[in-house]
């Protein structure tokens, strides 16, 4: 569910607050993510995938972001 609440935020983004830009860079940050094979316990079930605590996911997530920059 994590992933799907920054994913609905980035949707407020592009939205509600005309912010699209923003909500793309939050968008590849967070496939970035995934492509890198980090994933909470609601997402595991793939092979060759690293299981992570929400708190790192959303590290992770910032780390991505901080380096889109």
């Amino acid at each position: 569910m994590f992933l799907i609440d920054i994913l609905s935020f980035a949707m407020a983004l592009r939205y509600s607050f005309d912010a699209g830009d923003e909500a793309t860079r939050l968008e590849k940050a967070v496939e970035k993510v995934l492509a890198d094979g980090l994933r909470t316990a609601d997402l595991l079930g793939e092979e060759g995938v690293k299981p992570v605590s929400t708190s790192e996911m959303g590290d992770a997530v910032i780390a991505a972001l901080d380096a889109s920059l």
